[in-house]
């Protein structure tokens, strides 16, 4: 998992003062109680992360919007902005539901039946969690849409803005997914003021241990 350095270098700040006071500089692991261990591990992902985060940055910056919607390959490094959109991290979403009420749409795409499973086979989809609060529009978020799917879309966010297009909407799928850059595009070219990029996406709400809930697809036909 690839996340902002930044939010390693937080994480890491509080991390080490908390083995500080545990007292682990200079004693063995075994010695640690439980909750401090957990806290070490953290520290030591969190320095790997933070080495790959920094190479994650470097390369999405080497990223390009395209003048279009992507197209194909959607799980790839992203760009670093959204032309038209605010680009936001989980503390962001999450101060945006709270204070202003933002719409926050998970474009992750639904799991479907796989095609080998015959007709008669009984199959139960994985549950899916996104941020709490957020709703679920699968599949708004592929390069070409049908008439149905981007109906679906535009009735959605008329129906949980109540039409007003100055109404903050932030999408969101996971790290290093064009779907959500490509659901902010579509929407502010609907006409909508006020759309945020949440480019880490479920990954980097995780990472902060921000609350999740169950989310249920949003009725209606789609591709």
């Amino acid at each position: 998992m690839r996340l902002p350095v930044a939010i390693h270098f937080r994480r890491l700040q509080h991390a080490t003062a908390v083995i500080k006071q545990c007292g682990y500089f200079g004693n063995s692991f075994s010695r640690c109680s439980v909750s401090c261990r957990h806290v070490i591990s953290r520290v030591m992902i969190g320095m790997c992360c933070l080495l790959s985060g920094s190479v994650s940055l470097a390369s999405a910056s080497d990223v390009d919007e395209p003048n279009d919607y992507r197209m194909e390959d959607y799980d790839a490094p992203v760009p670093s902005l959204l032309t038209g959109a605010t680009l936001v991290d989980a503390f962001e979403v999450k101060r945006l539901l709270e204070e202003h009420n933002a719409l926050v749409i998970d474009v992750i795409p639904e799991h479907r039946k796989p095609d080998f499973l015959p007709e008669n086979q009984i199959w139960i989809p994985p549950a899916h969690k996104g941020v709490a609060g957020s709703i679920w529009l699968p599949d708004i978020g592929y390069g070409v849409l049908s008439e149905a799917t981007e109906k679906y879309f535009k009735n959605n966010l008329e129906k949980y803005t109540d039409s007003n297009k100055d109404h903050p909407v932030v999408f969101y799928c996971r790290m290093d997914c064009w779907m959500s850059w490509n659901a902010g595009k579509r929407a502010l070219s609907y006409g909508y003021t006020n759309v945020y990029w949440f480019s880490y996406g479920i990954d980097g709400w995780m990472f902060e241990d921000f609350e999740r809930q169950a989310l249920t697809a949003e009725p209606g036909v789609r591709q």
